[in-house]
């Protein structure tokens, strides 16, 4: 019996089954005569650093060999509940698509380096019986780590006499091949410049791949896990296993709770099937014709795609949303048919979904160019001119940014979002851009922490998008205005938020109070009202981390607001502002993390757009 010959595809955010050039090349092959490979091993790997592995291990005696999954500036782990939750789901989900066609998805953790050698260790050692790899492929992404993990890769498998091939990654909206510009150093620090160079966006990407219809088959055995690790064999299982090691409150002292009849705006499990359903909802109830007049709210499902979470793991790609917009805006389908717009063309909200979707390809080209500056406090600018503050170095800093992760800080808009961040994984992009300038230029504290609490919690976390942002609104990033753009948080939940629904529906606390003025500044409370709506005492109300004045005039509606600063002005509090400190707690230590921290990611725009490179 002639020896099998296996392909392994190494998948990372590329979880998806259509639209997917590999997958579609390896069905295309399988059409020819003569075949390279005779099985197909797709392969899933749990990064070690940047997803806590330990509730992998096979018994609790065990202890795991790599450092915990934490952040280099304040410690938090790298990757919550909520986001371990949406990528088990994606994967698994991928999983069922790969049975559907007679192959499967093999799953692991471990750092992706080690993992190949590994494996290319145990089919070597007996080949008889499992077969022998003759080629590992994979999908090229941008990011310090993600280049480390192609590197150690490409190492292994080259090291071992076999073929490596490294894909682009064709998730994004414009092709790699069709960017005018083949240097990374070329690209535009201005986003309407490189707008400029790809438009008209209608036009800009390419077509999707067919879907393949079957696959080769899945090796007839491979090797197991190697301990101390074991893999569950469900859904359920794999996720209990992620979530084992993360603490309830994730280290936090006085983590928020769930508010009385709040409901999430971002209930959605991830995976492929989910996110192409999330896209027909949003086609057939109007929503995406509607999205530039509703993409700044704040509360419900559909004030914003929020495709984020399935485009950052690849679940769905940039071009496939385009398509669905073409077909309708063409009417070539039936899908949205009773929709606003169908069969009229591009209109303002299609032509919107296109905009945001440039943002993205526009922030992962910047971590193109940029590297290791992306991770690092200077940021793009390379502006090591401001004095942070920074938590390993003042206490009083440390119990700030716990009331700030927390959602204490006593500014209504700040605190619901931070809530709202916690409790369900997702808050939205006009919060997002507050909540940046207020931690980085009214608190003055050390941009990075926000990162990282972001990248730690966010269900759709994408590593050039929330880096690239929080650089952006933290006056370090390429934001032509830099630090003279401050969000005024007042001001914005006055305008975004009128009636402080948004604010009331995640702090509880403020729900007895009808002025809104109060509502995002519970501080000007008298203190009559405080004792009869029970606000007295409370840290937050009475010793906010900052005293933002703004005020509105009454009876003279809202071009009435008076206060310093707001989108884009030059005052609203400059950075190091004051405010009070107090509140206990802080993060829980990194144990087995300090080895390791040391090789991290920071090394071995045009207005104030609120750009869906934040959140889509």
């Amino acid at each position: 019996m002639a020896r099998s010959r296996i392909l392994v595809y190494l998948l990372r955010r590329d979880l998806r089954f259509a639209d997917n050039p590999i997958f579609s090349e390896v069905f295309k092959t399988q059409q020819q005569s003569q075949q390279p490979y005779t099985h197909f091993l797709p392969l899933y790997v749990f990064p070690a650093q940047q997803v806590e592995v330990s509730g992998f291990l096979a018994s609790e005696s065990d202890r795991s060999p790599f450092p915990e999954s934490r952040s280099d500036v304040a410690g938090f782990w790298r990757c919550g509940p909520h986001r371990t939750k949406f990528l088990a789901e994606s994967v698994w989900d991928l999983k069922s698509s790969l049975e559907d066609v007679g192959n499967g998805l093999h799953i692991r953790v471990g750092m992706v380096g080690q993992v190949i050698q590994e494996l290319l260790e145990a089919f070597h050692d007996d080949p008889g019986k499992h077969g022998e790899i003759i080629s590992v492929w994979m999908t090229g992404e941008e990011g310090v780590e993600e280049k480390r993990e192609e590197d150690s890769v490409r190492s292994a498998v080259e090291s071992a006499g076999k073929d490596f091939r490294l894909w682009a990654d064709e998730k994004y909206f414009i092709d790699d091949r069709d960017i005018p510009y083949h240097r990374p150093i070329d690209l535009p620090d201005v986003f309407t410049s490189f707008r400029n160079q790809v438009e008209p966006l209608r036009e800009a990407p390419r077509k999707t791949l067919p879907t393949p219809k079957q696959l080769p088959p899945f090796p007839l055995t491979i090797p197991k896990q190697p301990g101390p690790f074991a893999i569950p064999h469900s859904l359920g299982g794999i996720i209990s296993c992620l979530d084992k090691p993360l603490q309830s409150d994730l280290g936090i002292s006085h983590p928020p709770k769930w508010p009385n009849g709040a409901k999430s705006a971002h209930p959605f499990c991830g995976g492929e099937t989910s996110g192409h359903e999330r896209i027909k909802h949003l086609i057939d109830s109007g929503s995406m014709s509607n999205y530039k007049d509703t993409r700044n709210g704040m509360l419900g499902l559909d004030f914003s795609t929020k495709l984020s979470a399935w485009l950052a793991l690849g679940c769905i790609t940039s071009r496939q949303i385009h398509e669905y917009l073409v077909n309708f805006e063409t009417g070539k389908t039936e899908l949205g048919k009773g929709a606003r717009g169908y069969g009229r063309g591009e209109n303002k909200g299609t032509a919107a979904v296109r905009f945001e979707l440039l943002w993205r390809d526009y922030m992962r080209l910047c971590t193109r160019k940029f590297g290791p500056r992306l991770f690092r406090i200077e940021g793009f600018r390379n502006d090591a001119s401001y004095p942070w503050k920074h938590p390993s170095k003042d206490r009083d800093v440390q119990q700030k940014i716990d009331r700030f992760i927390s959602g204490t800080t006593g500014t209504g808009l700040i605190d619901a979002s931070m809530r709202e961040l916690f409790l369900t994984g997702y808050t939205s992009n006009r919060a997002r851009q507050n909540v940046a300038s207020f931690l980085a230029k009214h608190l003055g504290i050390d941009w990075r922490v926000g990162a990282e609490w972001y990248e730690s919690q966010l269900v759709d976390y994408d590593v050039s998008s929330n880096w690239g942002n929080w650089q952006y609104t933290s006056g370090v990033g390429n934001d032509p205005r830099g630090e003279a753009r401050v969000f005024n948080p007042v001001k914005q939940a006055h305008d975004y938020d009128p009636q402080g629904e948004y604010v009331k529906n995640w702090v509880e606390e403020l729900r007895p109070l009808d002025d809104p003025q109060v509502v995002f500044q519970a501080w000007k409370v008298p203190e009559d009202k405080k004792r009869e709506v029970g606000l007295q005492g409370l840290q937050w109300v009475e010793d906010p981390l900052k005293r933002i004045q703004f005020n509105v005039g009454r009876g003279r509606g809202r071009g009435a607001i008076r206060g310093n600063g707001g989108k884009g002005g030059k005052a609203g509090g400059s950075r190091g502002g004051g405010g009070g400190g107090g509140g206990g707690g802080g993060f829980q230590g990194r144990a087995r993390e300090e080895k390791i921290r040391g090789r991290g990611r920071m090394g071995h725009m045009d207005k104030a757009h609120a750009n869906g490179a934040f959140s889509t």
